[in-house]
Order: C-alpha cells, then sequence, then structure tokens
C-alpha cells in the first residue's frame, strides 16, 4: 500500500506546522492532496502539527458541497475506506499552481476543491 505521505512531503509539512505553531503567519503551498476514489472526499494538506506528527490542516472536502479550512488525523486517514473498499490515496501527480488561501476562496466560490 502507497503511504499517505513521503518522507519529503511530511518534513515540508512539519516545516510549515512548526512556522504556524510559533505563530508566523503563513499562507504555504500545499504540499499533498488526498482522496478517496469511490467517495468524492478530498484533503488538500497544507502542515503537521510538530507536537503529535498525527494531525494535519488543510481544506477539507468532504463531497458535499462545503468545503472549509481544518485538522484531520493521518492516522484516521489511514483507517478510511469507501464505499467500495477504495482506501484513502496520495495523488502522486498533485503539483500545487496557488497558495492555500487560493484553493480555499476558489472552493468556497465552487463548493468543492479545484483541480
Amino acid at each position: 500500500m502507497t503511504p499517505l505521505v513521503t518522507e519529503d512531503d511530511r518534513a515540508r509539512l512539519l516545516a510549515h506546522g512548526q512556522a504556524r505553531a510559533a505563530g508566523q503567519d503563513t499562507d504555504p503551498l500545499p504540499v499533498v492532496r488526498l482522496f478517496t476514489p469511490d467517495a468524492h472526499a478530498t484533503w488538500l494538506l497544507a502542515s503537521l502539527d510538530p507536537t503529535d506528527g498525527d494531525t494535519a490542516y488543510g481544506l477539507i472536502d468532504l463531497g458535499i458541497g462545503m468545503p472549509a479550512l481544518g485538522t484531520v488525523k493521518l492516522s484516521d486517514l489511514a483507517s478510511i475506506v469507501g464505499p467500495r473498499k477504495q482506501p484513502v490515496m496520495r495523488d502522486r501527480y498533485f503539483q500545487p499552481t496557488r497558495r492555500l488561501s487560493e484553493y480555499v476562496r476558489l472552493a468556497e466560490e465552487d463548493g468543492s476543491i479545484p483541480d
């Protein structure tokens, strides 16, 4: 099974999380896009809490038209399967094209995270 985040992703997520925990005003590029291939849920993650290394922060879209910023535990995502028993997967080809705030703005307008 492919890990949800690579070691490089984890290092970048933790760096963003340390800046966030230090109170720095950050608007990073998202690091990783996770999704359920059979349930229309997407997580666009930008940082990882350095105190537990498991709580990620980013834009969460559960496929119900109300994407929002929030937190989710990577360990919880690793246990989720969709209706056809497909696990959460990492988009290996994801290349962010805008800052997190811009993804949020577009998602609020469209009701879903833009591709």
